[in-house]
């Protein structure tokens, strides 16, 4: 026992002993040059998320080759799909920060009984959202003004993707542990192999073939069933193959109610966070849909320009946030501030080329994709030249919440992003466009007067370095760890 507690002290002391075979597989987060360290954590997990979008644009294709009554209830299903993978995605973020912070001061304990709590936890309120979720399917879809031509596919449809969010959730938890750890390459490897496969599987299943019955509409659902669960499959058997440190044994999952309830309040502040984007979003299209088919057409080009931007800065931020908990959990604060300082300036400096290109060509871009939109290219246009230089603040606010994330603080990371959207974009884009002269195109300019407010809002909050007080782990709990496990080892029950 004294062994185990030297052993185990040193573990704490220097960070060192027990994780020297995961070094080994990447290097460590808390040394070495910040840039680097930074774009080799972002860059996998924005491709990554590029490739989650092509699921979409997949069962959109297929689909479509049915009938229109098919694609109305891919559409319908979307916002609601949306909406539940923003609060559920959320939950896992509490492991993601705390296998940070415990890999950075070397708990390999810690990091096992977290990722067997996090699992854990996610399970349960994934069985919850899959029972009520498929049973309240179609009355969802008459809430969302479901055609009767339409209904039958649309709840088979949210049926189907209500019953494969287990595996959904099951792999947010693994990206989040994963990325917490520092390694981010599986993931994306993971999620390019699931994007291939759905090629195959989505024509298989909505058509039909041999033994294999057309399920129509469903089928396009029942494919990424599949592709997920096998991607949950591969990420828990890499996470726990013992590569990566972790090693859980069957009493890792006694649940730990106190550490649960501690994960779901550090958890559903970002849940509600993706929660509020998502909302934001369909609030903002319904404002605009007040102004015509035209102005529909014109934003929803636009928001597509948009979201090239955000899925970088949401890949930067998630770099940042990984980055910053390594080092805060080494007693490293100067690391992290700088990990941050050096973060803002590339979310800042990078969109800027791409910026001044639409601004330049926010025409021709718009003609692309609705060739023949009438008046609407010269809309779309308008608001791509007020929007192309505000991706670096947009960005900068992206950044943050992901550094107070790091930090655990994601009570600050939620309440900016609810300022930015409920207090600052919305309200500007609803008294601009209803009672000034600007009309439609107050919806615009709502937009960067928001990026940038929200961003100044931001900096101001990270200065004042209320982040460097938050404490997520602290010496007595570690001790109090050590004596348990060292307890356990001994046969001695706590």
């Amino acid at each position: 026992m004294d062994k185990f507690l030297a052993a185990s002290a040193d573990t704490i002391g220097h960070g060192t002993s027990s994780l020297d075979n995961n070094r080994r597989v990447s290097a460590p987060l808390t040394e070495g040059p910040i840039l680097s360290a930074l774009l080799r954590l972002s860059i996998p997990i924005v491709v990554a998320n590029l490739l989650q979008t092509a699921y979409q644009v997949t069962d959109t294709f297929w689909v479509g080759r049915l009938d229109a009554q098919a694609v109305a209830a891919v559409s319908l299903s979307f916002p609601i799909n949306f909406l539940m993978i923003a609060l559920g995605g959320g939950l896992p973020i509490a492991g993601s920060v705390l296998i940070a912070q415990y890999k950075g001061r070397g708990d390999e304990a810690a990091m096992n009984h977290v990722t067997a709590q996090t699992l854990l936890m996610v399970f349960v309120i994934s069985v919850l959202l899959t029972g009520t979720g498929y049973a309240l399917s179609e009355p969802i879809m008459h809430f969302m003004g479901a055609e009767p031509d339409v209904l039958p596919g649309a709840v088979q449809f949210m049926q189907v993707t209500f019953l494969g969010f287990i595996f959904v959730f099951g792999f947010f938890v693994f990206q989040s542990l994963m990325r917490g750890l520092g390694e981010v390459q599986a993931p994306m490897y993971i999620v390019l192999m699931t994007v291939l496969l759905n090629l195959v599987l989505d024509p298989l299943f909505i058509f039909g073939w041999g033994p294999i019955p057309a399920w129509g509409v469903a089928g396009a659902a029942l494919a990424t069933v599949c592709t997920q669960a096998l991607a949950t499959l591969i990420g828990f058997t890499l996470l726990f193959g013992g590569r990566y440190g972790i090693r859980v044994s069957p009493r890792n999952f006694r649940p730990d109610f106190k550490f649960l309830w501690r994960a779901f309040r550090l958890g559903f502040p970002t849940s509600v966070e993706q929660g509020v984007r998502a909302s934001g979003l369909i609030l903002m299209t319904l404002l605009v849909t007040g102004f015509g088919t035209m102005y529909v057409a014109a934003y929803g080009i636009g928001t597509r320009f948009l979201a090239f931007v955000i899925i970088p800065s949401m890949g930067l931020s998630m770099g940042t946030s990984a980055l910053v908990g390594q080092n805060i959990g080494a007693r490293k604060l100067d690391r992290a501030e700088r990990t941050n300082l050096i973060s803002c300036l590339v979310a800042f400096f990078g969109p800027l080329p791409i910026g001044v290109l639409l601004f330049v060509f926010a025409e021709p871009a718009a003609r692309l994709f609705m060739p023949e939109g009438g008046p609407a290219i010269g809309y779309s246009a308008t608001f791509i030249r007020l929007i192309a230089f505000s991706f670096g603040f947009i960005s900068i606010q992206h950044v943050i919440s992901g550094t107070l994330r790091g930090a655990g603080n994601t009570l600050a990371a939620m309440m900016l992003s609810l300022m930015a959207q409920w207090v600052l974009k919305f309200p500007l884009a609803y008294v601009l466009s209803r009672h000034t002269s600007l009309g439609p195109e107050g919806i615009w300019w709502a937009h960067p007067i928001a990026a940038v407010l929200s961003s100044i809002v931001s900096v101001s909050w990270f200065a004042r370095g209320d982040w460097k007080r938050t404490k997520l782990i602290d010496e007595i709990e570690l001790k109090e760890r050590v004596h348990e496990e060292a307890r356990i080892e001994e046969g001695i029950t706590p």
